[in-house]
Parts: structure tokens; C-alpha cells; sequence
């Protein structure tokens, strides 16, 4: 049975598909250095090219409605408005392309990137992550799954072939390149090939397309699935779990690397210092079990992510 790709011998899976390993190359857009090799963009030396703007940006990943996380936010953007003096806008967003393009740009100020999207939001967008949400005892993640609906005839992964499954986008890392890179390695089933693809754009969509039976299967963040279940959006019982992989590191939250370094740092103490006691973003989150901020490299907590990538010869090409 392989239940696990990323334990032990998931890492020999990676790594047999020609990984490096620890030597992998990563690469950031020739507009930024990265002088202390931590494979972030450092902060301009020069203070002429740091921007401090009057208002801050914030956005959150892109979700199915981002109305409602304007408001689970709320709270929280207040704190930063205190933190750091400036008011704080929300800025909702529709696609993670969307998301790497305005922060290249100037547009967006600090973030939070999904687990996938991070490594070429810190390639293309001068993207630097310091922290993600975690549990109260500091454990985080989640798991990707592949899910199927009772009765589908699905009873294993080997029954996909010839099946339509739905992964998120091709830049997802548990919607699409982690399933990808494990179907192909160790079932020998290659997407679009051995069974039929379908993009459904988000994990939301994913989930109710499995429990509509829209697709036969998904590749979806478990995480995504027990907030919908808990809201009574799907039941559990909608369900069948193919596979569950070890654990991955959620959502990174970041500044843009040429924001003001006093910025950055009062941008740090907002997320460090937030008391989540009795907020819509606890009220939100606990849901995964998320209650804190705790802090994050992304040279080490990526790692595994940079592997998955390396694995299926993905490239961090900027527009």
C-alpha cells in the first residue's frame, strides 16, 4: 500500500525522480539578489528604492468568495493599522497569477501566498514569507487528498484510468503538482493521458464537483473540505479518501522585499502580536485548527514544496 508519499519514502520517491535534493537550484527573478543565500530577495541596500506607501495592501489567497474573508479579516488588518500606523486595505483576488502579477508590480504590500504559489511569488515577485497559521501545540499543514464519491466505482487509485479527475490549477501544489508527480511515480498513471483532466480553478470547486458528481475524482487540501463540511456546505459522507499524503505546510503569509525594512518589521510584530481571542479570523480558522501565528523560512518550511517542483521539472518563469 502507499498511503504516504512525503514520509520517508516519499522523500526517496522525490528524490528518485532526479531531485538534488538539498542541491536543488532556485532561482529568483534577475530583478532581486539574494546575497545571504536564505533563496529570498533581500531588501534593496539602497533606501532610495524602498517604498513606504500611505496605505498598506494586504490580500489573502484567492477564494471562492472573497466578500466574506474581507470581513474575517477585518479585525485583524485593524491590528495592523495600529502596529504600523497606516491604514490597511483589503484587496481581493481572483487567481494566484493575479495575486504574483500586483505584488510584481508595486500593487500589493503584504500577502498571504497558498502553499504551491509561494515558491514563484518568491521568485517573480520579490516575495519574502515569514510566517504561517499553526495550531496552539505550533503543529501546522495539511494533507493533500484524492477523493471520490460513494458508488463511483473508484475503489482504488489504479481504477482513475480512463476516469475524469479535477485538480485545482497547475500552479496548486496539493491541487495539482504533488497528485501529478505521485500518479505518474508510483502508479504510472500520467494526467491527461491515462485518465481525463479537469481544472475546476479552486478546491472549493473541486469538492462540490466530487459531491455533485461532476468529476469522478479530486486532488484537494483536506484542510479546504473540513471547513466546508463544518460550514454544511458537503457532508463527510459525500466522500470516499483514495489517498492522504504526509503533511504539507499551509498558506505563507509575507511582505514584498522592498518595503520599508521598518515597515516589514512592524508588519512582523502585527501578525507575532495578534490576539486571536474572540475573532472572526479565530472564529474562521479554528475551524482547521489554526489559533496562531508562528514563524517560518522558506528556505527549510518549502523545502519539501521545492522538491515536488524540481520532481516534475517545473520552472519559476516570470512574465
Amino acid at each position: 500500500m502507499h498511503h504516504h508519499f512525503l514520509a520517508a519514502g516519499g522523500l526517496a520517491f522525490v528524490l528518485a525522480l532526479g531531485s538534488p535534493g538539498a542541491a536543488q537550484a532556485f532561482d529568483l527573478d534577475p530583478r532581486y539578489v539574494d546575497n545571504d543565500g536564505d533563496l529570498i530577495a533581500d531588501i534593496p541596500e539602497n533606501a532610495s528604492e524602498w517604498v513606504d506607501p500611505a496605505t498598506l495592501i494586504f490580500a489573502y489567497t484567492p477564494v471562492e468568495d472573497p466578500a466574506v474573508y474581507a470581513e474575517v479579516w477585518a479585525d485583524f488588518l485593524e491590528h495592523m493599522e495600529a502596529v504600523t500606523g497606516k491604514p490597511v486595505q483589503f484587496f481581493p483576488i481572483q487567481s494566484n497569477a493575479a495575486q504574483i502579477e500586483a505584488m510584481r508590480a508595486g500593487r500589493l504590500h503584504v500577502a498571504a501566498f497558498a502553499t504551491g504559489p509561494t515558491p514563484l511569488a518568491v521568485a517573480c515577485a520579490g516575495y519574502r514569507p515569514f510566517t504561517m497559521m499553526a495550531a496552539a501545540d505550533g503543529s501546522y499543514g495539511y494533507e493533500m487528498e484524492i477523493i471520490t464519491y460513494p458508488g463511483s466505482g473508484i475503489e482504488s487509485i489504479e481504477d482513475l484510468e480512463g476516469r475524469t479527475m479535477a485538480f485545482t490549477s497547475e500552479t496548486s501544489n496539493s491541487g495539482f503538482k504533488a497528485p501529478a508527480a505521485l500518479l505518474d511515480a508510483e502508479f504510472g498513471l500520467e494526467p491527461g493521458i491515462d485518465f481525463e483532466t479537469a481544472f475546476s480553478g479552486a478546491h472549493d470547486n473541486s469538492i462540490l464537483g466530487v459531491a455533485n458528481k461532476d468529476y469522478d475524482a479530486a486532488a484537494i487540501a483536506n484542510t479546504v473540505k473540513l471547513r466546508m463540511i463544518d460550514r454544511n456546505v458537503v457532508n463527510a459522507d459525500d466522500f470516499v479518501i483514495l489517498y492522504t499524503s504526509d503533511t504539507f505546510p499551509t498558506s505563507s503569509y509575507g511582505v514584498v522585499h522592498n518595503l520599508h525594512p521598518d515597515l516589514q518589521e512592524k508588519v512582523e510584530e502585527a501578525f507575532f502580536s495578534y490576539d486571536w481571542e474572540g475573532t472572526k479570523l479565530q472564529e474562521e480558522f479554528m475551524r482547521a485548527g489554526w489559533e496562531q501565528f508562528i514563524p517560518i523560512t522558506f528556505q527549510e518550511d518549502w523545502s519539501v514544496v521545492r522538491q515536488i517542483d524540481d520532481a516534475m521539472g517545473v520552472a519559476y518563469t516570470c512574465n
